[in-house]
């Protein structure tokens, strides 16, 4: 006999539920470590509480909190800012930002690597990220250095859990009491799991193809030895990829026909390149597994929505920041077969964007690329959660977020057949509260909750928050390898089915912040 499901509609409906967090203002604790502009911000939590919003993100700057030196922390601000959060009734995401703020898309302030950490690189500059050139990058520090004890006897990648550990000692009451939900682990550049091969800092210019970031002696040495053992001695790092802003074409690495990409040499490189950055990644979430064992969280990951040059077979952008996708290998179930490890989610940006509105000769793919990185997550048991990579006021971007939060649409029988964990907007801002833009992302808000009144208990949404468990052991690379087996991605629907308006809306909105704005 079939059981019957005693679940009312409501609950029914709560299983399409995605809770939506905001970014918090990069520059909200300042440099000297003092908690800003304290009405203000509370004005505004009490805006986005008003709203329906879930909770907020907030960078945890380790150039901040560790400035002082190694071991000094002072988490003070962080205290008062976690418990004005948890007073407004919001929930927290925390990222453990262990790179630099300065010099990447939407940066409006700077935030440097501890004083410490940069004294150590003024007498070993090989502890950044360098391209061919020899030009260093200081936002964050190599993979050649995560297990050199360079730092005062300690290896990058303690200095990291040595910070996660202080972070859990110091934040326990917020932690037991449920506030921080999740705990985004900084894996790169902009907190990301990629090279930093398209720093705006040093020229870079959209769409540019990037470049290489391991020409480090620590990265040089580890790949001529690498090279030596795979039996080719003579083989060298590239140096026929171009530069930042040159188009695949310009290179021979990339060249259409016979690129180095193609050759032997080539394919072994970037396999290197890119399983550096997934055992990278490997360490780092591990020692957060450690860090955080026990606590009612989830662990997360950001990965980079690389959309440009993604329709050229050699997705050039993609390579040099380390993801080695291509027509007929997949670069991203690898980092979720890596990720499943930790059970940790995969926090994916550009979800706002649709393909028509990228300049043609960038060969962008946003939309594809975000039905492939999902549905990788979603074959190796993972979850995904996803972010705006810009900022967007239109119900054109708001309606693709929702779309791409629930592929397939709301289910009313209960969970949808997919759908992203969270969705986190970029960003909180005088610009989003105003009248006709805050009316529409409140709409927003209430579609991705598919119409449902705000919840407070994830359990009713299914999103368990339970304790952290120690992590799986560790992968062998050749099975983690065996995921670069590209597979048909999941269907997803042309539009969504919980839209916030359409174009004539957006025409309306335009006209009326014209019209607010000449009277103001």
């Amino acid at each position: 006999m079939q059981r019957a499901d005693c679940r009312t509609d409501k609950e029914k409906m709560l299983a399409n539920y995605v809770p939506v967090f905001v970014m918090i203002p990069l520059d909200v604790i300042s440099v000297s470590n003092v908690l800003e502009k304290q009405e203000e911000l509370r004005r505004q939590l009490r805006q986005l509480r008003a709203a329906d919003v879930d909770g907020v993100m907030v960078d945890v700057w380790w150039g901040i909190v560790e400035a002082e030196g190694a071991k000094c922390y002072d988490w003070s601000a962080y205290r008062e800012l976690f418990h004005m959060v948890e007073e407004e009734g919001l929930k927290l995401q925390a990222i453990m930002s262990f790179h630099q703020c300065g010099g990447n898309i939407g940066d409006a302030v700077d935030i440097p690597l501890p004083r410490w950490v940069r004294d150590v690189g003024e007498s070993d500059p090989d502890i950044y990220y360098t391209n061919r050139s020899g030009t260093r990058n200081r936002e964050y520090l190599t993979v050649g250095v995560d297990s050199q004890p360079i730092f005062d006897g300690r290896t990058a990648v303690e200095l990291y859990s040595d910070f996660m550990k202080s972070f859990r000692a110091n934040m326990a009451d917020f932690l037991d009491a449920g506030i921080i939900t999740d705990i985004e682990v900084g894996l790169g550049p902009a907190g990301e799991l990629r090279y930093p091969s398209y720093p705006e800092a040093q020229g870079w210019v959209f769409p540019g193809i990037g470049e290489f970031q391991c020409y480090d002696k620590y990265m040089k040495e580890e790949f001529k030895e690498d090279a030596t053992m795979a039996g080719h001695p003579e083989w060298d790092l590239p140096d026929d990829a171009g530069e930042y802003n040159d188009k695949p074409t310009k290179t021979k690495f990339f060249a259409e026909k016979n690129g180095t990409y193609l050759t032997e040499r080539g394919s072994f490189f970037l396999t290197w390149y890119s399983n550096k950055l997934l055992m990278h990644g490997d360490q780092i979430l591990d020692a957060a597994n450690e860090a955080f064992l026990g606590c009612k969280l989830k662990l997360a990951a950001k990965v980079s929505g690389i959309h440009w040059w993604y329709k050229d077979d050699n997705h050039a952008a993609e390579l040099t920041a380390g993801y080695y996708n291509l027509n007929d290998r997949d670069g991203y179930r690898t980092i979720a077969r890596m990720l499943a490890r930790h059970d940790a989610i995969l926090n994916f940006t550009c979800v706002e964007m649709r393909n028509w509105e990228q300049i043609r000769r960038a060969k962008s793919g946003p939309e594809e690329l975000v039905r492939q990185v999902f549905s990788a997550a979603w074959r190796e048991g993972i979850e995904v959660a996803c972010e705006n990579a810009l900022s967007r006021y239109d119900r054109r971007g708001y309606n693709q977020i929702l779309k791409n939060a629930r592929p397939n649409g709301v289910s009313r029988n209960g969970r949808p057949k997919q759908r992203v964990l969270a969705m986190t907007y970029l960003r909180l801002s005088d610009e989003l509260l105003k009248r006709i833009n805050f009316n529409v992302f409140r709409l927003f808000v209430r579609k991705m909750h598919a119409d449902q009144e705000y919840c407070a208990d994830p359990w009713k949404y299914f999103k368990p928050i339970t304790p952290v468990e120690r992590s799986k052991p560790e992968i062998p690379i050749d099975e983690i390898l065996e995921a670069t087996e590209t597979m048909k991605p999941y269907p997803f629907d042309p539009e969504t089915d919980m839209s916030v308006g359409g174009a004539f809306a957006d025409v309306v909105d335009a006209a009326l912040r014209i019209l607010t704005s000449s009277f103001n």
